[in-house]
C-alpha cells in the first residue's frame, strides 16, 4: 500500500510575519533577483534557506550554509516597505537556530565594509576578520562567490559564539 505524503501548513494570516525554511528556488531567486544578491548556491547541499512572509506576500530572506562546526549567514534582504518592523531581526534568529541545529557552534556574516556593520554589532556579533571567516568556510557556495567577486579587503565580518544555544544552566 503506497500512502501519499500530505503537508499540512497552517493559512498566513495578512500582518503576521512567519517564517519558514524554503525550497522555492523560484521564490529564492526572484527575492534574490530583485535585491541584485547572487543565486548562486541557492540549491547547494549543506545550505538552507529561510523566508519571511506576511500573509501570503514573500517580505524577506536569508541563508545559511554550514562547514563542520561553523555557519555563514548569506543574502539577508528584506523588501524595502516591509523594513524597520523586525523582520531582519527574526530571520537571523531563525537563521541561528537553523545554523544550530546542524551543529554550528560559530555563526559569521560577512558584509560589504560600508553596509550593515552596526546592525550585527546590535544583533550580539562581534567584528572579525573577513579573510578569517573566508578561511573558515572554504568549499562553500557564497564563499566562492565572494572570493571570484569581491575585494576581501572591501568587507567586513562578524562572528557569534552559538555553542551554548539551548543549553539550560541550573
Amino acid at each position: 500500500m503506497r500512502v501519499a505524503a500530505k503537508k499540512i501548513r497552517r493559512p498566513r494570516i495578512p500582518g503576521e510575519i512567519v517564517i519558514e525554511q524554503s525550497r522555492d528556488a523560484a521564490l529564492l531567486a526572484r527575492m534574490l533577483g530583485a535585491a541584485a544578491m547572487t543565486t548562486a548556491g541557492i540549491d547547494a547541499p549543506g545550505g538552507c534557506f529561510l523566508a519571511a512572509f506576511d500573509g501570503a506576500e514573500a517580505a524577506g530572506v536569508i541563508g545559511v550554509e554550514t562547514r563542520v562546526d561553523a555557519a555563514l549567514l548569506r543574502s539577508l534582504h528584506v523588501r524595502e516597505p516591509l523594513r524597520r518592523r523586525g523582520i531582519g531581526a527574526a530571520l537571523v534568529a531563525a537563521a541561528r537556530l537553523a545554523a544550530h541545529t546542524r551543529g554550528a557552534r560559530r555563526l559569521y556574516a560577512i558584509a560589504r565594509a560600508d553596509a550593515a556593520g552596526d546592525w550585527f554589532l546590535k544583533r550580539g556579533f562581534s567584528p572579525e576578520s573577513a579573510a578569517s571567516i573566508l578561511a573558515a568556510m572554504a568549499g562553500t557556495p557564497y564563499r566562492e562567490y565572494l572570493i571570484a567577486t569581491c575585494d576581501p579587503a572591501g568587507l567586513s565580518g562578524f562572528a557569534l559564539d552559538i555553542s551554548r544555544d539551548g543549553v539550560i544552566e541550573r
